[in-house]
């Protein structure tokens, strides 16, 4: 059997599980890329045999509605391959747009700047913004199985970060760190809301839920941010695309001075509030 006859197979069975059919070609990708395997120049090629049961294992995995990164025990974020497991969210595509406007926002207003990632879960955000500005990013969360997740990709990808156990800004506070960057994607979803089978059977209920409105975590954080922040400070948020504007009113209830603006993600959808507090910005 080819790897082509492998992955028509998986689509076979994914499609009858009414789980997306293109998962049996990323898995296939996957699978080759970490035995060095170009996918599509051994396409047509007799698969081995170990790739060949390691790949039928997965499939059935993918048709019980167990997420690909789940699956796979991995997923790539901002280039970096970040370990997941059940006690970490998988890193999402809009995380991504975050951390590339936190980049920028550093490129034009920062030299040098302290940074934490807060609520870091697997700390692909954290480890992002570490790689890309080789410099020291602290990283908090209050589990200590994300904590695990989080120090492994660090040392994996040889970050340099620092790794708390707390409550959101509560290590920070406790050991008087003063940032010029925070950044902080929490748990969001309220408690009312439907959200994917897939998501709610797999992924850790800890790092979802923001209470009956979503905005527990914002609160905390944006009412503690005066003990940490120094006099000129970003605050960057991940949030839930039917927030943004009470993100930005909790926002600027706590930093009346400050210039708050909701930002959409290349879907047209809110997922992002920027808090500029002591910064003047550069017009477009």
């Amino acid at each position: 059997m080819t790897y082509r006859d492998l992955v028509n197979e998986g689509i076979d069975i994914l499609e009858k599980a009414d789980i997306y059919a293109g998962f049996s070609r990323v898995l296939m990708l996957e699978l080759l890329r970490e035995q060095d395997i170009d996918m599509y120049a051994e396409y047509e090629h007799e698969a081995r045999e170990a790739v060949a049961t390691d790949f039928k294992q997965k499939i059935q995995e993918l048709a019980k509605d167990i997420p690909l990164g789940y699956v796979l025990g991995y997923e790539w974020f901002y280039g970096y391959k970040i370990i997941v497991n059940e006690g970490v969210l998988i890193p999402r595509g809009e995380t991504e747009e975050l951390v590339g406007n936190v980049l920028a926002d550093i490129d034009s207003y920062f030299e040098n700047p302290v940074i934490a990632d807060v609520a870091c879960g697997s700390g692909a955000i954290g480890l992002a913004l570490s790689k890309d500005l080789g410099t020291h990013v602290y990283a908090t969360d209050i589990s200590e199985e994300a904590l695990v997740v989080a120090r492994e990709n660090a040392q994996q990808n040889d970050a340099d970060m620092t790794i708390m156990q707390g409550d959101m800004l509560q290590p920070l506070i406790d050991q008087n760190i003063k940032l010029d960057v925070l950044v902080c994607n929490p748990p969001y979803i309220k408690n009312t809301e439907h959200i994917q089978t897939a998501v709610l059977n797999n992924e850790p209920h800890v790092a979802l839920f923001g209470g009956e409105d979503g905005l527990f975590f914002y609160r905390s954080v944006l009412a503690n941010a005066h003990k940490v922040l120094n006099e000129k400070a970003l605050i960057a948020f991940e949030i839930g695309f039917d927030i943004g504007d009470a993100v930005v009113a909790l926002a600027q209830s706590f930093f009346s001075d400050a210039t708050v603006i909701l930002r959409q993600d290349m879907n047209g959808l809110d997922r992002m509030v920027f808090v500029y507090k002591g910064i003047n910005l550069i017009e477009d």
